[in-house]
């Protein structure tokens, strides 16, 4: 069934749709608070990792999708990378938990995947929702420990996670 509801997303994200605006958020603000349940099995809130480490938000459209599969499998496969740079990756979409915890599950993911998917309000306040599908824009946010915006890559281009990791690099040296 999980399959089967991601094959609509899917297929719903392959139409043709007019072009998606971007995220309001840029290099330099503050990132917007949140708190959300995660495939771990405890809320996630961003505050907590201020003073203590730089954090990546890699929102992703639909679990079980092709790009989104690649990437959240990139940052699996560089995750020695971020947790070098002192930096916690979250998968973050509208999906519900539990069809995040299978596809982490099936990737081999060990990073948490952030679910948004009760009101949506996290990827509204990062300007990233798709309002007429429900479902996150594909955009990578580098926060520092801070709370600081420090990268933001967005569409295609944020499934290659080098530009993140390359950030976090930057941030930690």
């Amino acid at each position: 069934m999980i399959k089967l509801s991601a094959l609509f997303v899917a297929l719903a994200l392959a139409v043709g749709v007019p072009a998606i605006a971007e995220t309001h958020l840029k290099v330099g603000d503050k990132a917007p608070n949140f708190t959300l349940p995660s495939t771990h099995g405890d809320a996630v809130e961003l505050s907590g990792f201020l003073g203590k480490e730089n954090v990546v938000l890699a929102f992703y459209p639909a679990a079980f999708t092709g790009g989104c599969t690649r990437e959240m499998q990139a940052y699996q496969f560089n995750i020695d990378k971020f947790s070098g740079a002192k930096t916690t990756v979250f998968g973050v979409s509208t999906d519900n938990t539990p069809s995040q915890r299978k596809f982490s599950e099936e990737l081999g993911v060990k990073f948490a995947m952030l679910s948004d998917f009760r009101d949506r309000s996290v990827s509204k306040s990062y300007g990233v929702l798709n309002e007429d599908r429900g479902v996150s824009n594909r955009t990578t946010f580098v926060i520092d420990a801070k709370g600081i915006i420090q990268h933001v890559e967005e569409g295609t281009s944020a499934v290659d996670v080098m530009g993140a990791a390359d950030a976090c690099s930057r941030i930690a040296h």
